[in-house]
């Protein structure tokens, strides 16, 4: 398989390694990624403030006991300190991190790009990415630390985020967020007291419901059962940056699926990916998740579902209280919460059944942005996206009147 190929693929979705206390572990390229962690662990300092923009770190604590890291950044001609335009919070996808939105050109990145236009622009970083990588009293080894998924995300992570921003800005906050981004952010907005916090939302490749997925790769995983093998085998974090992830692509690009063009066996087709930033792409990407979270989506993909993890009957009981897990209820979300989403022709992840799906359960109806030849991957990493998605965004939050009352 090309350098490229695998580069790109490892960018979108899973690979498995067991939990190891060797630093000096190596990734799928055969180089080692405790590099970067050798150097400044600030995101600020690494990607942001060598781009000419202030940048500020800031540190939540969850209910559970994860420590999660926030950037705060301004323009290239503003101080961080007189930020007075409105927060935005940005909510990075599956296997990556708040880096994602700083690893294009400062003209094409949607965080710079937010900064210059005068928002007060927040970093989420949720737990298990390296940025976000702490507990108060568990360590990465333990088993324990990775015992969560996109559910803990929603209602524990993003539930101390908006808060604290809340309270630094005393403002609303717009909302950000792409692929997995989009799924902890509508189930933390069926939260009375999440939604109330929040000004308006802007959804990139909006996932809810995965019945309709057609990403031949992930398919191919579900069939398997992969995600419950790894389960079984005692294997609780899913990182790319591992040998034993080579096996993995092995095992599905057997002759089933034809791994040359891997990316989009993932993602689908994608019209505008830069592949001369893919080194600098894999400096950041991807970040490691939980073996939980993945057995979750593909409990959404099985079961055409939007809700909480299924433990099975006996323990659905004890925690639930009812033998099936209870559904985020769309309709609860208040009809007043705008919110606007974008969402392309080639995207195999979110499918354009399902995102009709769910915009049949929202009480309000969004504003939309189609484009025909996108993919997943644009969404985020596109050289177009500035013009052809960024400026919509920017032009929709804008329309909408700052909050400045105290929440």
């Amino acid at each position: 398989m090309a350098r490229s190929v695998v580069a790109v693929a490892i960018l979108v979705f899973v690979s498995a390694s067991r939990i190891s206390g060797d630093s000096s572990a190596v990734d799928l390229l055969g180089n080692s990624y405790i590099r970067r962690q050798s150097l400044d662990s600030s995101l600020c300092a690494q990607l942001i403030q060598p781009s000419g923009y202030p940048c500020s770190e800031h540190t939540v604590q969850t209910k559970d006991g994860f420590l999660l890291a926030l950037q705060r950044v301004s323009s290239r001609t503003g101080n961080i300190r007189q930020q007075r335009g409105p927060p935005v919070l940005l909510l990075h996808g599956l296997f990556m991190a708040g880096d994602a939105w700083f690893l294009n050109s400062p003209e094409k990145s949607l965080g710079f790009i937010l900064a210059d236009h005068g928002f007060d622009v927040w970093v989420g970083n949720v737990r298990g990415t390296r940025w976000s990588h702490g507990h108060i009293s568990l360590s990465v080894k333990d088993k324990d630390f990775w015992d969560w998924s996109w559910q803990e995300l929603a209602l524990y992570d993003l539930a101390e985020m908006i808060p604290y921003i809340n309270s630094i800005t005393n403002s609303k906050i717009f909302v950000v967020g792409h692929s997995q981004g989009t799924i902890i952010s509508l189930a933390a907005l069926t939260q009375p007291d999440i939604a109330e916090l929040v000004e308006a939302a802007a959804l990139l490749c909006p996932i809810t419901y995965l019945e309709h997925i057609s990403s031949r790769f992930v398919l191919r995983m579900v069939h398997m059962h992969l995600d419950q093998m790894i389960l079984a085998m005692g294997i609780h974090q899913l990182n790319f940056r591992s040998e034993w992830g080579i096996s993995i692509f092995d095992s599905i690009c057997d002759g089933r699926i034809d791994c040359n063009d891997l990316l989009t066996s993932i993602t689908g087709e994608n019209c505008c990916f830069n592949n001369s930033r893919v080194d600098l792409y894999l400096e950041y990407e991807p970040h490691p998740s939980s073996a939980k979270n993945l057995h979750h989506l593909f409990q959404m993909i099985r079961e055409g579902t939007f809700s909480m993890y299924d433990y099975g009957i006996l323990k659905n009981l004890k925690l639930y209280g009812q033998l099936k897990p209870p559904a985020f209820d769309l309709s609860n979300i208040p009809k007043s919460l705008p919110f606007w989403m974008a969402y392309g022709g080639n995207d195999d992840l979110a499918d354009m059944i399902d995102i009709t799906h769910t915009l049949k359960e929202l009480l309000s109806t969004p504003e939309l942005l189609y484009l025909e030849n996108y993919g997943h991957v644009d969404f985020i990493v596109g050289v177009t996206a500035k013009e052809d998605v960024y400026d919509h965004l920017i032009k929709f939050f804008k329309s909408w009147k700052r909050s400045s009352s105290v929440m």
